[in-house]
This record gives structure tokens, C-alpha cells and sequence, in this order.
């Protein structure tokens, strides 16, 4: 049964690996406004999680309000 557990855990570390590689791969040609909404989404989304119990409303607020503040972040 462990050796079964131990598979399963490398698969999802090698899944979450290729997921990473791909996401960072895909933000290469954005421009710094759209990197600045992404970036500003995902930590929305993870602070509205946080915030609300992991709700999946307050997870979807969190990204929309981050992406909108990200998206006017002038740098």
C-alpha cells in the first residue's frame, strides 16, 4: 500500500512540475499589464480564499478584484 501511496505522490508532483512549466511558458509574450493582471488575479484569488473559509464565491471575487487592481497598476 505505501509503495502504491509513494506513486501516486510522484505522479502529482510530476503533474504539478509540467503544470508550473507550461503556465510559465504561456506568460512569455504577455505584455506588463496583462502579467500585471494575472498576477494580481492569482494573489486575489488565494487573499478572497483566504479570507472566506476557501468560498469559492469569495475565491472568485478575490481574482476579479485583484485582476481589476492589477490591471490598473502603472509601473
Amino acid at each position: 500500500m505505501k509503495t502504491m501511496k509513494s506513486s501516486l505522490n510522484s505522479k502529482k508532483n510530476l503533474f504539478a512540475i509540467i503544470v508550473v512549466c507550461v503556465a510559465l511558458a504561456g506568460c512569455s509574450n504577455m505584455s506588463k499589464r496583462e502579467k500585471n493582471t494575472a498576477v494580481g488575479a492569482a494573489v486575489g484569488g488565494v487573499a478572497g480564499a483566504v479570507l472566506t473559509g476557501g468560498s469559492s464565491m469569495g475565491t472568485v471575487g478575490g481574482a476579479v478584484v485583484g485582476g481589476v487592481i492589477g490591471n490598473q497598476v502603472k509601473r
